[in-house]
């Protein structure tokens, strides 16, 4: 194992961390992208939100990011690896990263986080077939293409009757689907009747449907719901398994904390995108975020406090 120095280390290889690699590049910093090429979004066909981007495939999204990165000499991009362990060590930090097993050793002055968020579906048989192509789980993303139609959707978490509201927003069809979780209290459920939103408590049996469109719903007490397609509400966790050593600040949530500019409690470690404290799951969010860390990591260098 051999030691090499750089400026930052980017954790996580998505629109926040590709962004923040641009942008600290763009100040001469040496930077180096560490990305085990898993992102979240691989089951979705087709992003949208993104300015002169809209309805772009993500992979190809994070092609083009690389291709302009590749006119910065500074920047280095390591796919398909992982980080296994960083620690601090003088005024900076050494992390191991390699395929399977740590192979390299490097050190960075700086670290940013941008490993996003992992996410586990409700446990519904047969749904991963329909993910990404007919249901979804970010509504600002994809309702637009599903507006009007009858919608489903599927849930087991405390948010799923106001998510239920949000998503009616686009539609005047649509039932919430708890699968046998006790997460809609009987006032919520009054007032998504109200609001026309039904709610169907039975586990679900069968999703239906053919190459991906979802078209049916089939619960365990037998009866059968038709729909067009939905939405699907994750739990999302993040995955800080490599930062035993530095052990930063989690907020109530388990996120990581961060406060505006992406600082963390640990000097030096910054963050991105949704791995701190998630808001909006948008690509163009994510990518703000990291031009707007790297521009203050870039001032915290030289201890400067500017806007600009």
């Amino acid at each position: 194992m051999t030691d090499d120095v750089y400026d930052v280390l980017i954790v996580g290889g998505g629109p926040a961390g590709l962004s923040a690699a641009l942008n600290l590049a763009r100040s001469l910093a040496r930077v180096l992208v560490v990305d085990a090429d898993r992102p979240r979004n691989a089951a979705t066909l087709i992003s949208h939100g993104f300015l002169t981007r809209d309805g772009i495939p993500p992979h190809e999204l994070r092609r083009l990011a690389r291709e302009e990165l590749a006119a910065y000499p500074q920047v280095t991009i390591r796919t398909r690896e992982r980080v296994f362990q960083i620690e601090a060590e003088g005024s900076g930090f050494v992390a191991e990263i390699g395929r399977r097993a740590p192979e390299a050793r490097v050190a960075a002055h700086r670290v940013l986080l941008a490993t996003g968020l992992r996410e586990t579906l409700p446990d519904v048989p047969n749904l991963r077939g329909f993910y990404g192509v007919s249901l979804f789980s970010c509504a600002a993303c994809d309702a637009w293409e599903l507006q009007g139609r009858a919608l489903a959707l599927i849930g087991e978490t405390p948010d799923l009757a106001a998510r239920a509201r949000l998503i009616a927003r686009w539609t005047r069809d649509l039932t919430a689907f708890t699968n046998g979780a006790d997460v809609i209290d009987a006032a919520e459920e009054a007032e998504l009747a109200a609001a026309g939103i039904g709610v169907e408590r039975s586990p679900i049996a069968e999703l239906r449907g053919e190459r991906g469109a979802l078209t049916g719903i089939r619960l365990a007490d037998g009866s059968e719901h038709a729909v067009e397609g939905g939405f699907v509400r994750p739990e999302w966790e993040t995955d800080l398994s490599f930062l035993p050593a530095l052990a930063p600040d989690l907020d109530a949530h388990g996120h990581l904390a961060a406060d505006r500019a992406g600082r963390t409690s640990v000097p030096g470690l910054y963050a991105a995108g949704d791995v701190a404290s998630p808001g909006p799951q948008q690509l163009i969010v994510a990518a703000g975020a990291g031009a707007r860390v790297a521009a203050v990591m870039i001032h915290d260098s030289i201890g400067v406090a500017t806007a600009h």
